[in-house]
């Protein structure tokens, strides 16, 4: 990351942060459109696990809604923006970098947040019942990257057999 204001273990998760980003952005830049429509899994009782399409309008509007709980947590009122889905794969690609660098300007301006949290009452409560401080709801955001890079890399290898 560039900017020298920020502490090192904010400089660290956002260099991961993108990493991971771009990482995705490998595995779904040589996607076709079929790929990304095709069914993965037609029983899911997970709406945003059926297809390609579905886990990258998940993934990207997730990008988002973690940044706006870490802004909301601080006192900026934000609003999530709106959950945007695609049939080309470049469309992803492109709010996949538009929803990091909404991150990477949020720490930017904010360099001295508060990562660790120890007060249960100052955690942050995401709508699926866990509570976070920034420091691990950022890990969270990371990890959530990687594991549905892995669930679409798997998916591909399922349609090439």
């Amino acid at each position: 990351m560039e900017n020298n204001n920020l502490t090192r273990a904010i400089a660290a998760l956002i260099d991961e942060y993108k990493k991971a980003v771009n990482e995705l952005i490998d595995v779904i830049e040589p996607i076709s459109q079929q790929q990304l429509l095709r069914t993965i899994e037609p029983i899911s009782t997970n709406t945003d696990c059926i297809s390609i399409q579905t886990i990258l309008t998940h993934v990207t509007a997730s990008m988002f809604s973690y940044a706006v709980y870490i802004e909301n947590s601080i006192g900026i009122e934000s609003i999530r923006p709106e959950r945007l889905q695609f049939d080309q794969v470049e469309h992803y690609i492109s709010r996949l970098r538009e929803a990091f660098k909404y991150n990477e300007d949020f720490f930017s301006r904010n360099p001295n947040i508060t990562m660790e949290e120890f007060d249960q009452a100052k955690k942050i409560n995401t709508n699926w019942g866990q509570q976070y401080d920034v420091e691990q709801l950022l890990e969270h955001a990371i990890v959530h990257i990687l594991r549905h890079r892995r669930q679409i890399k798997n998916a591909l290898i399922k349609f090439n057999t």
